[in-house]
């Protein structure tokens, strides 16, 4: 397989699965989809104080309860849901397997910081036990941003290129460019393409702090999403969709209803489509401001809106709330079990993204 040879062709994701509060697989979000069933819930008094009573988390999710007890003893949250995900999809078809293991298997994990609760547990505990060194040492790799992907790449058998990009909102977008870029140059035959959140009171806490004032938005939740993505033209290849344009950007001005409609419209040039095709967008459902410019924008650069357009805009973010970098690959998987419930040809779909760091980007899909 020549890099030549791939360039001339775009990848196309042949499978894809999720562990979202919807429950664990692509099952469990397909009916969450298909119902429209918010996943708000009290939180557990336990986990101490929070900023908010409510969240959207994976059902009763225990790391060592869904992967078993081997290997698990120190593993955080992250690491367990996108370890999981990867999993699910890998057990889903023996194609998958097949494909998207080995030595020619890349995977490529979008992240905000990786596990934010990790560091601040192991800091914590590094200055205030016993001294000079009572740390537990298990821990530490639960510190690294990588943590998940290398553990991915290690319960499955994962040995083409391993690697994480931190995007924040817009990371589920990095990893798919650069699973693009990883095929396009002939480094990997398949790569697995993700990205994962964690909710923990850390995050609950940083996401409170820095926040606006009084900013209204979806609950915090959490979850991760993995394609198999793919040169097209394999054998036997169940091509859910086409990737045919991902662009990325970042606003410098405070503009980002501007910056975004730019993004859309080189996305949409790139790809080979007018406005009036894109069916159906996925938005990232930023809180607050950077939110309301995401929908200006995407009205801005696809013209009309609500029922001057007959197209249909998702918000996931309503029904499983705000998971921070898992939202554009969640966003993809909504797109997807759309066109799966509902299969109607060849559609072009849409996902955006904001974040309050100035990232934005999208991406254009071919729903199979």
């Amino acid at each position: 397989m020549s890099p030549t040879t791939v360039a001339t062709r775009r990848p196309v994701i042949t499978a894809w699965s999720a562990v979202s509060p919807f429950g664990v697989g692509r099952a469990a979000f397909n009916a969450g989809m298909a119902e429209r069933r918010s996943t708000a819930a009290p939180l557990d008094p336990e986990l101490g104080p929070m900023p908010h009573e409510t969240a959207c988390l994976v059902p009763g999710f225990d790391v060592r309860a869904q992967l078993g007890k081997k290997g698990t003893r120190s593993m955080d949250r992250v690491t367990g849901l996108t370890v999981t995900a990867v999993g699910q999809l890998l057990d889903e078809a023996e194609r998958n397997r097949r494909v998207g293991t080995g030595e020619e298997a890349a995977f490529v994990l979008g992240t905000t910081t990786g596990s934010a609760q990790s560091m601040m547990d192991f800091t914590r505990e590094s200055l205030t036990g016993d001294k000079p060194f009572f740390v537990d040492p298990a821990r530490f790799p639960n510190t690294v941003m990588n943590c998940a992907a290398g553990q991915s790449a290690i319960w499955y058998q994962l040995k083409g290129p391993n690697t994480t990009v931190a995007g924040g909102r817009s990371a589920g977008l990095h990893a798919l460019n650069y699973a693009r870029r990883l095929l396009s140059t002939g480094r990997a035959r398949a790569v697995l393409c993700g990205s994962a959140e964690e909710f923990t009171p850390a995050r609950a806490w940083l996401e409170h702090r820095s926040a606006e004032r009084e900013t209204a938005g979806a609950a915090l939740g959490e979850g991760g999403a993995v394609l198999l993505v793919e040169p097209a033209g394999g054998e036997d290849q169940p091509v859910l969709a086409e990737v045919l344009a991902v662009e990325l950007g970042v606003e410098l001005d405070g503009d980002t209803r501007g910056a975004l409609a730019r993004t859309l419209r080189r996305a949409l040039q790139r790809a080979e489509v007018t406005p009036d095709e894109v069916s159906a967008v996925a938005c990232s459902g930023a809180p607050g401001a950077a939110g309301e410019a995401e929908l200006d924008a995407v009205n801005e650069a696809l013209g009309g809106s609500g029922a001057d357009s007959a197209r249909i805009t998702h918000l996931p973010a309503e029904l499983i709330g705000d998971t921070g970098a898992a939202a554009t690959t969640l966003g993809i998987a909504t797109l997807l079990s759309e066109a799966e419930r509902a299969p109607s040809g060849d559609r072009i779909g849409l996902i955006t993204s904001v974040d309050r760091a100035g990232s934005v980007g999208c991406a254009v899909l071919r729903l199979r």
